[in-house]
This record gives structure tokens, sequence and C-alpha cells, in this order.
């Protein structure tokens, strides 16, 4: 098969800039505007993967109440606010950077969670290096507030990038930082009514001064500064631009759509991609559709979906960023299953998609055993099933069935054995059966395979995936009728293996 000239033009280019790369030039093949940006195609090695894990730490897990606890503290009147009041303290005298000291990661072994996220068949890892906290988790030559110089005086991002490239996986980041500007003033604030009216948190005492923004009259906005000054666009610029540089990920992702919105109009985030995608000619950037957040135009990057996903299949690949609980360790909040995990896995790769799965950690370092329990399933059962995932490309439909929005904040599946999805790699078509039918139930019909489909011509054979035995099937003008056996091969998702006609 001849290349299309379009693909063969940027193989070409890629293999250049990986070796100007090499040899320490950067080779501008990438400029920063949406039309030459437009140009990205995404990487092999990343419509292959389908499946990363991420994870949210800082000093905010001190508390175990979720990540915003670093804003949340400082809204008046709301939960977090009072259970702030009484266990530490008034913000004015207690503030966020206050738990910075509190963070030790006493027991943050890299290489053991590494082992345990490859385990689970994670083909890429890409841990939160900076959250709207603005604190940066590598030796930042910026950014004065960052994890080797205080709290657990540790590069963390160092560590875990030697961890994930011993472990074999892809090593990349996601990054929060855009939003701090507006997010973390709240800081500067002070209580509106009450015993400490007008009395300004630690922010506005001039306390924490760098890790909280200036009070210029900027906005507490959470989603994103209505208009970020030129100066905090720059040192965000140069703080990414240097995690980059310095820590070479394969994937990027930014918890928002392209910064900034206002009169930048994307112009730095622009600036920062174009540079990635020049030093790194195999990196991955995923970004959010949110034009409150930015800048965002198709092709320019790979798009995200926050714990979301497409209903249909997208012709380029795109990712799903979900957790199993909170993004930050939240004690008070509960997992989902790992059946759900599993069941939304299918359905996202079906489509084109991947998954990054976060995974929250406490701030010792360490999961706790539902956590791993989750990881640990999901990896067995990829053990039995990664061969109808890993690799595969979105058949014509992605599948059957009545169920395919899933809201969000579900702890149980809602999917039933009737529903199915689809994916293909060469002439085989992988059927993932997402439950068992019940006792009462003779066979699973895929009414999609009816011999009336002259997409797929004749069945040649039908086997599932972790059973040794032969299947009863047969293609009725209804569809194929497969007779599932007696035992479960595994207790999630049952992929159907089906060999169709070499055309």
């Amino acid at each position: 098969m001849v290349p299309e000239p379009k693909k063969l033009i940027q193989s070409i280019v890629g293999m250049v800039c990986f070796l100007a790369a090499s040899l320490g030039y950067v080779a501008e093949q990438y400029k920063p505007t949406v039309e030459s940006l437009q140009q990205y195609q995404c990487p092999e090695w990343f419509r292959d993967a389908k499946f990363g894990i991420y994870l949210h730490w800082g000093a905010y897990s001190v508390v175990e109440r979720g990540e915003w606890y670093a804003r949340k503290l400082y809204e008046e009147g709301g939960e977090d606010y009072a259970y702030h009041l009484e266990h530490f303290g008034h913000p004015s005298e207690f503030g966020y950077k206050d738990f910075i000291p509190l963070w030790k990661a006493e027991n943050f072994d890299p290489d053991a969670l590494l082992a345990l996220f490859k385990r689970a068949g994670a083909k890429y890892f890409s841990p939160c290096a900076v959250h709207h906290d603005n604190f940066d988790l590598w030796d930042s030559t910026h950014h004065e507030w960052n994890a080797v110089a205080m709290g657990p005086k540790r590069d963390i991002i160092g560590a875990w990038r030697d961890a994930t490239l011993k472990a074999g996986l892809r090593f990349g980041v996601t990054t929060h930082l855009s939003r701090s500007y507006s997010w973390l003033n709240v800081a500067n604030q002070a209580d509106t009514e009450g015993p400490k009216k007008g009395i300004a948190y630690d922010g506005g005492q001039g306390t924490g001064k760098g890790l909280y923004p200036p009070n210029d009259g900027q906005s507490t906005h959470p989603r994103a500064p209505l208009n970020a000054p030129k100066a905090w666009r720059e040192h965000w610029k140069k703080r990414l631009e240097q995690l980059i540089d310095d820590y070479q990920p394969d994937h990027l992702y930014f918890d928002c759509a392209v910064p900034f919105r206002g009169d930048d109009n994307g112009q730095t985030g622009m600036d920062v991609i174009a540079h990635f995608y020049n030093v790194r000619p195999e990196g991955v950037m995923c970004v959010k559709e949110r034009p409150w957040q930015g800048l965002y135009a198709d092709g320019m990057t790979t798009l995200d979906y926050e714990r979301g996903k497409a209903g249909h299949i997208l012709p380029e690949p795109w990712q799903t960023d979900d957790s199993i609980g909170s993004w930050g360790y939240n004690a008070n909040k509960p997992y989902t299953t790992s059946d759900l995990q599993i069941d939304k896995f299918v359905d996202i790769v079906s489509k084109n998609g991947n998954l990054l799965l976060n995974i929250p950690i406490r701030a010792d370092g360490t999961l706790d055993k539902t956590a791993t329990q989750i990881l640990e399933d999901i990896g067995g059962w990829l053990d039995v099933n990664g061969e109808g995932i890993y690799g595969t490309r979105p058949w014509h439909y992605f599948g059957e069935g009545k169920v395919n929005e899933i809201p969000h904040f579900i702890e149980e599946s809602p999917f039933t054995y009737k529903d199915v999805r689809y994916t293909l790699k060469g002439n085989y078509l992988y059927a993932f059966v997402l439950k068992w039918p019940p006792k009462n139930k003779q066979h699973v019909e895929l009414t999609l395979l009816a011999p009336g489909n002259s997409r797929i011509g004749e069945i040649q054979s039908v086997e599932m995936l972790g059973h040794t035995g032969d299947l009863v099937w047969e293609r009725h003008p209804d569809g194929l009728r497969v007779t599932f056996p007696a035992e479960k091969p595994t207790d999630f998702a049952h992929c159907l293996k089906i060999q169709l006609e070499q055309k």
C-alpha cells in the first residue's frame, strides 16, 4: 500500500525532527499558529496504547478532602471552610501554604507503584506536575514554590519519570496551572461577615508571595482567568517549557482549552504546544474543547473529555480522563467498581478513544487497598482480553444495545448482556459482551453480524478469550447467535474473537 502523501511527508519530517532533537537542535517544523499546528498527526504509539494512568498529588493530599481543598478552605460559608476552621483555624492564621511543610511523601516508592501500574495494563503514565494550587512538583527553575525546595524536598516528577521509563511505559505529565491566577486568588480575600470580617486571609497579608497570585483586581473565577496579564502568561510559559525540556514527556495534557482567553486568544498556549511538538516529535498534546477557558480548533491537538466520552466513533484518536473516585485523595468519597471502569474503558476504545485513569494517592505516597484492587482487577482482565484492546482500531460500528450515555458519578455499571462493543484488528473482529447473559438465556445475539451485513462476508470462527473450549454458534438471519459456556473466563466484560473472511 502506498502511503498517503501527507502522512508520508509527516513521517519524513518527523524523523528529521527526531534526529535534530537527538543532536541537540530543535527543528521548528511547527509554528505557533492554528494552521501550522493543524498539521499535527497523532502518533501510532498513542493509537495502540489505549490505557494510561495518572494521579493528583500535592499538599492538598494531607487533608484527604480532595484537590480543590486548596481553594475551598477560603470559600466563606462552605463545607471545607467550616472544616478548616474546626481543624486548622481561620484562613487568616493558617492557609494553604501552611500545609506544604506537612506534606512529606515519606512512603513514596515510585518503582513499586509503576510496577503496579504496569501490572494493571497501563502503557503510559502521566502524573499531575502542577495543579491549580500553583505548586510545582519538579525542580523548577522559574518558581520557588516547588517540591524540591520544600515539602517532600524531592524531585517528584523526576522520580516518576525514572520509574516510568524503567518500567517500559511512555512518560507524560498533566498540567493544571493556567487557572491558578484566578483560582487561587481567593487566598487574597477576607470574610464578609462574622467575627473575622474584613481580616485578610494569609495571601492578602502578603505571606505566601509567589504561591498566591498578586491581588491586582483579577477575579476569583474558578474556571480560568478572565484576562490574565502578560506577566503571568509569560511566567506560565517559562515553567511549562522548562518542564518539557528537562523531563521530555511523550504525553502532555492541559486541564483546559489552549491558554489563555481574553487578549491573548490562545497565543501563549500555542507557543508552548509548538515548542512541545518540535522538541518531542512523537508527543501527544491533549486539551479540552472549552471555549470559556481558551482557544480550541480541531486538529491542533488530541481532544480530551473530562469524565465524559464521545457518543460515536471519531475519525481521530481522542482521550477520556476519568477517575475511580475523587481526583485528589478524599477519604469521604466512594470509588466506582472495577466492573464499571472496565465497561467504560471498552466503550471508549470502541469509539477510537484512550482512557487516562486517575488513581487517588495518599499524602505519604501510598494507595489504599480498594484502589490497588481496582488496578489488579483491570490488569487481570487485560491479561485475558488485552488482545481485543491494544493495537485495535474501531470497526464500522462501535456497538449495539440501548446504553450509550453514562451519567457522571455513578458507581455501578448500567450495561447489560445486550450491550456489545466492537474493535477490529486485521481480519479479527472483537465483540465485547459487557455482561454475562442470565441463566435462562440460551444465547447472545449480535444483530449487526446478521448475514445481511455485506461489510463482513463469511464468519470463519468464533471463540471466547480466556475460554479453552469450543463455542456453539450460528449465523442466524437475526444475527450471530453464540451460546456462552457454563463458566465465566473473567468476572467482567467478555470478549468474543470473531475471524472474518479475508478480503
